[in-house]
Order: structure tokens, then sequence, then C-alpha cells
């Protein structure tokens, strides 16, 4: 049924079926876009706009910095930086050269900050001067050899002397010779961007040029984008999301991407009133928070264009009171639901705008295939069946890092003789081509978009001394769709107290990413068990599920 490909009959008309991508790198890309469009705004910080003719000097700029510093071609940089003008033209600096940048969250503790980076072998970094002391205590147990700190706001860090060390703002005042042209074949890796795994170890996915504008341009066509378009770059560059949707599909249209550096929903609101976006980009918690702030309801929405969720369910009650705001304030913009997943950037499939259908996360963009075949096998599912679904095309990764096995059982040939991306996700496609998302085939919990691996945070809780057995699941909740709860036996149980919860959350924070770490700990004398002895995970679910609808608390569908 999916060869067919029923949804092109929805595509809008000025969608083709495919399009010729240029086989070249970020860099040159966002060059052309400049040639296009040079004296329109590529990025707006804080009130601080570039064109992108300065965007690109910017981006020469920093590369010639990092090559005098020793940055070369198959280089590994990371970049732990929230959005901002530092961290983006960082990014496209080192494409410029032919190196490779790898993303993380800038609050990771710093042991995730050293797993990182022996991970991905970088031997540069960049980060925010008051987050140092997190790279400061691991910087002996990693190659790193350049450490470039930026300032971000207007309290200086005092940060100690090292010869590792060099300053933004220090590095991009000087002046540099002019470096080579250096070129990347457009399916070596360019990017590594980072998801966990049901083993609860962080996997780092292996992305190429090619996948980035690919996806960038998909998603420009798509949207029909132009220099008059702009849109809220909420979402972080060390997700896919944010990176691959919000920063470069923007600049693969020429658009202006507004830079939030952090999200509250006043700040966000303010953003939309005065810089008046034409795209939204988020994910659920993300429009309910907006949905619940009395300054949104009452702010002129009559230049929004389109607004699209992705990286989570999205609840229809929230959909529908945003649409209800909308309405209420000039927009008859309907809130959309996408499709995506670190694995191929990220947005892949989408509703198109002519076309809604309940529950429904869209058609595959141009070039994307999209089938589901049944469970634990490569064979295509009935129509209306629900089954593990798949993806094919330019956007799909090349493979997880030093993981070929993980690879293996990810990346698989097919019939048709294509290499198909199981994506551990259950859903089903109809007659149209529409496809619906249902569960995820591995276990997950997604907490305000983003993912949060259950095995991971249990391992953490078993390396506390006083912790003998622990588990952790997803419960409903009105502000994050889902929080991390943990139920813990501890070896000793007359140490169950409310300081003894402070010290596990505490650990967590310390071993964690925040979004990770539980927000409740729950004490039990024994856990549930299956039939061949596993704690088992489903039963507490629907315990706590049972709890919640008792009290009246209960937020889930």
């Amino acid at each position: 049924m999916y060869e067919k490909k029923p949804w092109l009959k929805f595509y809008d008309k000025h969608v083709p079926e495919n399009i010729d991508y240029p086989r070249t790198t970020m860099f040159n890309a966002l060059f052309k876009t400049s040639e296009k469009y040079p004296n329109s705004i590529a990025y707006d910080f804080m009130g601080h706009e570039s064109t992108y003719k300065q965007f690109i000097e910017q981006i020469d700029k920093c590369a010639k910095a990092l090559s005098s510093l020793g940055l070369k071609k198959g280089s590994r940089m990371t970049i732990s930086m929230p959005t901002t003008p530092q961290g983006i033209i960082c990014f496209y600096a080192i494409n410029k050269i032919g190196a490779i940048a790898s993303m993380i969250h800038p609050l990771s503790p710093p042991k995730q900050v050293e797993f990182f980076l022996n991970l991905s072998n970088s031997t540069f970094a960049l980060t925010m001067d008051r987050v140092y002391p997190n790279f400061e205590k691991i910087l002996d147990k990693t190659s790193l050899e350049v450490l470039i700190l930026t300032q971000l706001g207007q309290e200086e860090v005092q940060v100690p002397e090292n010869p590792k060390i060099y300053w933004w703002n220090d590095i991009m005042a000087k002046p540099y010779p002019e470096i080579p042209k250096s070129e990347m074949d457009p399916d070596e890796m360019a990017v590594i961007l980072y998801s966990g795994g049901t083993t609860g170890v962080p996997k780092g996915i292996m992305l190429s040029n090619y996948n980035f504008i690919a996806e960038g341009t998909q998603v420009a066509t798509w949207m029909d984008l132009s220099d008059k378009d702009s849109a809220l770059a909420i979402l972080p560059i060390f997700h896919g999301f944010g990176l691959g949707v919000c920063v470069n599909a923007i600049f693969m249209g020429g658009g202006k991407s507004i830079l939030v550096p952090s999200f509250t929903p006043d700040q966000v609101v303010d953003l939309i009133k005065t810089k008046k976006p034409n795209l939204i980009f988020g994910v659920p918690t993300l429009y309910e928070a907006l949905n619940r702030n009395p300054k949104f309801q009452n702010t002129n929405l009559s230049f929004l264009k389109a607004a699209f969720c992705g990286a989570d369910t999205l609840p229809r009650t929230t959909k529908e009171k945003f649409e209800d705001i909308c309405r209420n304030n000039g927009s008859n913009v309907q809130l959309r639901e996408g499709y995506g997943l670190t694995e191929a950037v990220t947005g892949i499939c989408a509703m198109p705008l002519g076309e809604y259908r309940e529950g429904s996360i869209g058609i595959p963009l141009p070039d994307m295939m999209m089938k589901i075949v049944e469970i634990e096998t490569i064979k295509e599912a009935a129509v209306g069946q629900e089954g593990e679904l798949c993806v094919h095309g330019p956007a799909v990764m090349l493979g997880y890092l030093n993981k070929p096995e993980e690879t293996a059982k990810t990346l698989k040939k097919h019939e048709d003789g294509k290499i198909w991306l199981h994506t551990g996700d259950i859903a089903t496609m109809d007659e149209d081509g529409f496809f619906y998302f249902k569960i995820r085939l591995k276990r997950m919990i997604k907490s305000s978009g983003f993912n949060v691996y259950p095995a991971q945070v249990e391992d953490v809780l078993y390396k506390h001394p006083d912790v003998l057995e622990a588990c952790v699941i997803g419960v409903p909740d009105e502000k994050q769709v889902l929080k991390v709860k943990a139920f813990v036996v501890l070896k000793d149980p007359n140490k169950e107290s409310e300081e003894m919860k402070e010290k596990l959350i505490t650990h967590c924070n310390e071993n964690l990413i925040k979004w990770s770490c539980p927000r409740e700990i729950a004490f039990s004398k024994q856990l549930p068990k299956t039939l061949v002895g596993k704690i088992d995970f489903k039963m507490l679910e629907e315990q706590e599920k049972e709890r919640l609808k008792a009290a009246g608390k209960y937020y889930g569908k």
C-alpha cells in the first residue's frame, strides 16, 4: 500500500513529490540563502538583529578563529549552549571547516558532560561561563584541548586561569588569515545529536549534511518559506526539533529565526506581541502554558500563519483551547500535529495546511516514505492495522555512534531493497495515507516534550547506598503531560522519611539532566513483579492511574 503513496493527492499545490537537494554542506546551503536574501534578517536575539550577509561574516570569523586554535576537518566539537547567536554561529563555522558538531544540553551535570565529550571524542567545546564548573570537574578525564567560554547576561563569573580556556569575545575580536575551503562529503557525519535508549545509556545519532539539508528543505518547501516569514525558535538547539526546524529549516527557506534562549510564558507572549512571528513550532506543554497565560489570551494574533506541535502527543483539550484563543484574536490557525524523531533529524511528517484529520500526525513530507509493519517483522501490515512505524528517505540517520549492533537493529533492509528506520512507535495508516500515532513500543516517558528513559533513572537510583529496588514511571500531569515518579524500596525501611526522599532527588540531580529527575518519590515495602520476576512497571502505572482517578487528580486520556 505505502509504495502507491496515497498521501500525494493531499499535497498543497506548491509541494512537489520530489525535491532536487543540493549535495553540499549546510554552510554552503546557508551561503546560497545569503546570496538570495543578503539584506533580509537571518536571526533576531533579544532585539539584536543580523542580516544573512552579516551572519555569514560572523560564521567566517568564527571558522577562522576555530581553525587558528587547531580545529580541523574531521575534528569533533561539542556545543553546550542554549539557543543563542554564539551557538548557531559556531554550529555553521564547525561545518564550514569540515569538523563535526556534537550538541548537548548546557545544563548537563558533570558526569553527563564527561560521557558526551568522551563518546563524541571532542577536542573542542563551547559553553557558557556560568556552567564552567560542570566542565572544570571533568576536564582532565576527557580529550578536550580547547574550551571556549561565552558570557550571557550581565553577571560576570570568575573563571580561574587555564591554558585550555579561551573567551568568545576575545577570539572573535582578533584578525585572522583566510582559511582554505574545506569540503565535506555530503554523506559524511556532520552532526551528533543524542537520544537515550531502553538500556538507559544515551546514544549518539550520526547525521550528515545531506540529512539536514534534505529535512530542512522539505520543511521549508512544505511551509512555502521565504524571507517574508519568521518563526519563534523556542525549542533548544541540542534538540532535533529546535536545530532541524526552528533554525536550519528556517535558514534553508530564507526566513527569520527569533532565538529564544529560555522559555517562560510571559517572555514568549512578549515576543509574539513585539516580533509578530507568523510561524510557531512547539511541544504540547508549550501550547498548554500559552493557553493558561492571561496576556496571551488577549494578544492580537492576526499575523499567525501556522502553528505546529511535535515531540509528544497533543491533548485535544490543549489544541481546542489554543485554537479558540487564536479565533478570538484574529487568526483562523489550526494547531497541527506532526511527527519526527532525532534518528531522522526531526519533523518528517505533518498535517497539510489544507486538510485536518482528528488524531492524525499527518502525511510524509516530500521524498519521505512511511509504512506500518507487523511488530517484530518487516512484513507490511494491513491498512488500519496497528504495527511498528517505519521510515525511509534522505533524512534518515547514518546510524548510532560506535554502536553497530544497535544500528543494525534499527536500520533494516526490507524486501523492496530499501533501508528502513524502525522507529519503535506503534501507529496505523488509513486508506488515504494519513498516519495515526498510538503508543511507544519501547519504554520511554515524554515529560514536557523531552525523552526520559526510566532505565537510566533507575540505574542512578540503584547506585545510592540506601536503595534496594527502584522503578520509574510516567504519571499523568496537567502541566508536563507526564511527570517522572520513582517507586523505591529501601534496604532499611526505618529510613523512610521526607528527608530521605530529598536525598534521593538530590542524588538524581547530581547525575541526571533536570527533566529526567523524579519529581516525586514513593516508598514501598515491595514492588510488583511479573511471572519471570521482573519489576512490573505496567502494574505500577495502572495502580497510579487508579489512585489518581480516585483522588480526582487524573489528567490522562
